[in-house]
């Protein structure tokens, strides 16, 4: 089996990384992730060595005849180190359990990094599909057909009255998890964040951070995902958290125009109090980093900062990430380091900015 080098990925970013899509000024990315094992086989925490690699074979083979990764792209987890798995997690194509799990595993995704399949993570196969903005249903439309494309040749395990049977009872049924990463710094800074958090947590769906489930809300962002997987079927599921979506970005709109007809001085000098302080820092944190980011995203969003574009910026995100910094330099480096070459990184690509 041919497998890619993951360093090849610092040479580009991901197609969800272009700031292109609907309402793309406030929401990051749409995902899709499906739950899926194949009937005969015990759930991936129960499979010994050789059946591990039965399926790591199988489902790979599966994905030679998928019209969307034709396994371009082929990663096998045990033969990574920690950086090469950290890298995976910080382009969101594999998950935080993926990374730090033992035995045979594998990664397939597609040269754009819009669908990825983990192979042998909680479950024998998770389906993502990962797009740029608020495109829920299209990403629905996509991953249905991937998923159907794999089930051609993997028979999946399927009960009539439960659905799809999974490895965590919470994911039974369609095994769908819909997700949108927002950017809500007005609403953060107008204080009006918790009450959006309190009638969310009243809904059944869960708030997570940058990373997903385990992580908290930083910078700003916060991924809003389903919880119920089952007795409701796929559309339902999506259509109902895209209405709530598209209600937390009007609040989200709201906030920001009222910030700048009520607290335009104070806005202004967050905003540009942040390019100053990344335009000269010589030693930069990835939490600082990604605070200060939030308020330069918010000042190319309203137009406030005219010389940079959102795809750089959100390039910047991620190239600042640990793993990133340090593939980058080709080495291990100590965490000082990564904040001096953290704040080299983002010097550069701020040059171009003129400060007011």
């Amino acid at each position: 089996m041919d497998t890619f080098d993951i360093k090849e990925l610092l040479k580009k970013s991901g197609e969800w990384l272009k700031g292109t899509g609907p309402s793309n000024d406030i929401v990051i990315s749409s995902r899709i992730r499906l739950a899926r094992n194949i009937a005969g086989y015990k759930f991936a925490a129960f499979l010994n060595k050789q059946e591990t690699k039965e399926m790591v074979d199988k489902i790979i083979a599966a994905t030679k005849k998928s019209n969307y990764l034709k396994a371009d792209k082929v990663v096998l987890l045990e033969s990574l180190d920690v950086l090469g798995r950290q890298l995976l997690l910080e382009r969101h194509l594999i998950s935080r359990e993926h990374a730090e799990a033992k035995g045979i595993r594998a990664l397939s995704f597609s040269e754009d990094e819009i669908v990825s399949i983990m192979i042998n993570e909680e479950d024998h196969l998770r389906i993502q599909v990962l797009q740029s903005g608020f495109n829920l249903m299209e990403t629905w439309r996509m991953i249905d057909k991937v998923d159907s494309e794999l089930e051609a040749s993997l028979p999946f395990a399927f009960h009539q009255h439960l659905g799809y049977l999974t490895a965590c009872p919470t994911n039974v049924g369609t095994g769908l998890r819909a997700s949108c990463m927002l950017h809500l710094p007005s609403l953060v800074m107008t204080k009006q964040i918790n009450k959006v958090l309190q009638a969310i947590g009243k809904l059944n769906l869960a708030v997570r951070g940058l990373y997903g489930e385990g992580t908290q809300a930083s910078g700003n962002f916060f991924q809003f995902s389903n919880q119920t997987t089952l007795g409701k079927n796929e559309e339902k599921i999506i259509d109902d958290l895209e209405k709530v979506i598209k209600q937390i970005i009007e609040h989200e709109r709201e906030a920001r125009i009222a910030l700048q007809s009520k607290k335009r001085d104070k806005l202004y000098d967050q905003i540009w109090r942040a390019v100053g302080i990344l335009k000269c820092a010589h030693l930069m944190t990835s939490q600082e980093t990604t605070s200060l980011l939030s308020m330069v995203r918010l000042g190319v969003d309203l137009n406030i900062i005219k010389d940079l574009d959102r795809q750089k910026l959100n390039e910047l995100f991620i190239v600042t990430q640990p793993a990133h910094l340090q593939l980058l330099a080709g080495k291990t480096i100590s965490p000082k380091e990564r904040d001096i070459r953290r704040a080299q990184i983002i010097r550069q690509y701020l040059k171009t900015i003129n400060m007011l």
